[in-house]
């Protein structure tokens, strides 16, 4: 089968599965972001292991399973604890594993449960955004409460990245002339780049006016999602590019590894969620934050 057909159709069938859960949130969301943070966490130990580094998977699956749970279950406040007890695990390791290099080891460890297993799992607090607290024990449990305003805004932040990545290829390829980042990825430009702004800020406006958001917030969220969508990009091909490697794996026929698929949403959904928290849903954060910074200056 001709790779083009093949990459539609696993997009496809990838796209559908991916709005199916989206829609339906709790537990279908849950299980399609453990696969997904379990299969990019794999293929992150991949890659580093190709630079001569060795992070345990072991240890970022079980931060990840930790995470998950605490996302699920909106426990905000045991985050530190969470990330105390991986950060001491991974230095654990380490000391009884004794392999080389140690401090990349423990290093690449962390940073494994952040980037493929933290950051990703932002978007059960995105979904969650607006879910009312008046439910019972089993629909805490269940999430059956999915019509919120949560769905509206993981759709702008997914509709957004579309648009980025399709106005990014289009207008590169057709005006592409100035690099954008040419040791990282030689193929991007800047061209391409403000062309995959531009068709973000204005795919933003049409689907800000479908979930009734603002048009200041269309323009700030779109000028959020299309920059960290692109770094996460530039971020992920940093990585592979370090350890001399072309995709982040194969299990995807016509598109590579789960990391590859997903590098533009890695940055994009914990900034996007921070956003909606604080500057649209309860705006009493923002205000606290300006005191906070006041207070430093």
């Amino acid at each position: 089968m001709n790779n083009s057909i093949l990459r539609v159709i696993t997009g496809w069938i990838l796209g559908l599965i991916a709005l199916a859960c989206i829609i339906f949130g709790g537990l279908p969301l849950l299980i399609l972001l453990a696969i997904i943070t379990f299969l990019a966490s794999k293929e992150f130990v991949q890659i580093l292991e190709h630079k001569g580094f060795y992070p345990s998977l072991k240890v970022i699956v079980v931060a990840d399973v930790i995470f998950a749970i605490l996302a699920y279950f909106n426990c905000f406040n045991l985050v530190p604890l969470a990330f105390t007890a991986g950060t001491m695990i991974a230095f654990m390791w380490v000391l009884f594993k004794g392999k080389q290099p140690y401090t990349a080891n423990v290093a690449t460890t962390i940073v494994g449960f952040v980037y493929s297993g933290w950051f990703p799992l932002h978007l059960l607090f995105l979904r969650d955004l607006g879910t009312t607290n008046n439910t019972s024990s089993l629909q805490m449990i269940l999430k059956t409460d999915f019509m919120n305003a949560g769905l509206g805004y993981v759709i702008f932040m997914f509709l957004l990245v579309i648009c980025t990545d399709v106005g990014c290829y289009y207008f590169g390829r057709k005006f592409g002339k100035h690099k954008l980042a040419p040791v990282v990825s030689p193929n991007k430009t800047i061209e391409g780049s403000i062309g995959g702004a531009v068709c973000a800020l204005v795919g933003g406006f049409i689907i800000a006016y479908f979930i009734k958001l603002p048009w200041y917030h269309a323009i700030i969220a779109g000028l959020l999602v299309t920059t960290f969508a692109q770094i996460g990009d530039l971020c992920e091909s940093l990585l592979k590019r370090d350890a001399g490697v072309k995709d982040s794996g194969n299990l995807l026929p016509g598109h590579g590894g789960f990391l590859d698929r997903t590098d533009s949403y890695v940055f994009t959904i914990p900034v996007i969620y921070y956003y909606f928290l604080y500057f649209v849903v309860d705006t009493h954060h923002w205000v606290d934050l300006l005191s906070f910074i006041k207070g430093i200056f």
